[in-house]
């Protein structure tokens, strides 16, 4: 063998090798990982493999349900925070409202309004997936009940640097419903501190747009929020919604401090505020996608592709 052709040979090993090492270079999906639940109290429990991943957490105590932490499959650490900085009414990854009839579903003070489990219970756990059923009821003290909800919540593992939530919910007018224009609705993620475009991560939608003042206002299929963590690189989270959701596609309340929502209820059709009459349905569907490396890396805009066919 001529010296060249011992170097190419040499830098193909080392290609192969470098690849093998790295899920974002080699594309492989991963190999087949049990994920596993196990409800202790009033919180459930999600590991995929040996790693733990999240919690769905719905404490009589609490505001409404929540998961946290929220584990990347990288580093092992939450990409989300929990009650960050002035705003403690951010509990990690939560769906929620403010202002329905009156009633605040978001924010801090549990009189004011909250949303209870009434049967959360693990469907399936112990294959290539976990399904978890809730019911929920949006309630405060002296009044009607306004809504209720039942969300599924499935979890699962495609691919070495992914874990996937996906959570559909239906929610159920039990009377007519006034939600006047408010920021704070529905499906929200707050980051870790660390991956926040303050602190050097980035922010960009669907349409290839960055940062707080590009994404905000703005609709789009899809949010990614990720950051660098210098022992393992790389990693962030995702939220999709899906085609089929009233208001698809929501524009974003985003925050470079690490906040984003698709908030159909900031933006009303009617400019004023979003009605619902007794009976009505609202059928939302969202994926969420905690991975490592960057948009690009994890391939999140092809990861949407399958989504919304689904």
């Amino acid at each position: 063998m001529t010296i060249k052709a011992l170097a190419v040979a040499l830098a193909m090993m080392t290609a192969f090798s470098a690849a093998a090492q790295n899920p974002f270079m080699s594309g492989r999906p991963a190999q087949r990982r049990t994920v596993n639940a196990v409800q202790i109290g009033n919180r459930i429990d999600v590991t995929v493999g040996n790693l733990f991943f999240t919690s769905y957490r719905f404490e009589d105590d609490e505001k409404y349900p929540f998961f946290f932490p929220v584990n990347s499959p990288v580093s092992g650490a939450s990409v989300t925070s929990m009650r960050n900085g002035i705003y403690p009414h951010h509990s990690s990854l939560f769906f929620g409202c403010d202002r329905v009839n009156g009633g605040n579903y978001w924010q801090e003070g549990l009189e004011r309004g909250r949303i209870v489990s009434i049967g959360a219970r693990i469907l399936e756990t112990g294959g290539d997936k976990v399904v978890i059923e809730d019911e929920c009821i949006w309630k405060r003290p002296d009044a009607d009940a306004p809504v209720k909800d039942k969300r599924l919540i499935t979890i699962t593992s495609p691919a070495e640097n992914i874990f996937q939530l996906d959570f559909d919910i239906e929610m159920e007018m039990l009377m007519d419903v006034n939600i006047p224009v408010t920021n704070h609705s529905l499906f929200s993620v707050r980051m870790a501190e660390d991956l926040s475009v303050k602190q050097g991560g980035v922010m960009v939608n669907s349409e290839g747009q960055s940062g707080e003042k590009a994404t905000f206002g703005q609709r789009a299929a899809w949010m990614d929020f990720y950051g660098e963590r210098k022992a393992t690189g790389f990693e962030g989270i995702a939220i999709m919604q899906h085609p089929s959701n009233k208001w698809f596609p929501s524009p974003w309340f985003t925050r470079d401090y690490g906040f984003m929502s698709p908030t159909p209820m900031y933006w009303p059709e009617d400019g004023e505020s979003t009605n619902l009459k007794k009976g009505e349905k609202v059928k939302l569907r969202y994926r969420v996608i905690v991975h490592g490396g960057s948009v690009d890396e994890a391939g999140i805009s092809k990861l949407y592709e399958r989504y919304k066919a689904e």
